[in-house]
């Protein structure tokens, strides 16, 4: 399953949907490779992942049947 993007990750990316290498199992090593492969996601004040749903940890595990979304910065009022 490819990870899901939201807001400006999916415009810095062009797409709505991001395949990564099968290598990648947790949020640390996701986070390194999408700051390598789109280093302008680093101007980003924070980046989220979830991992089905639920906010993770840079420690988190996933697997490719698990649903992982970025969401960038929001702001509300």
């Amino acid at each position: 399953m490819g990870i899901l993007l939201f807001g400006v990750v999916r415009e810095t990316v062009g797409s709505s949907v991001l395949e990564y290498p099968a290598a990648i199992n947790d949020v640390a090593s996701l986070k390194r490779w999408l700051y390598e492969e789109y280093p302008s996601l680093k101007q980003l004040s924070s980046l989220l992942i979830a991992v089905n749903r639920t906010y993770a940890t840079d420690n988190q595990a996933f697997s490719n049947t698990d649903e992982v979304a970025i969401i960038p910065p929001v702001s509300g009022g």
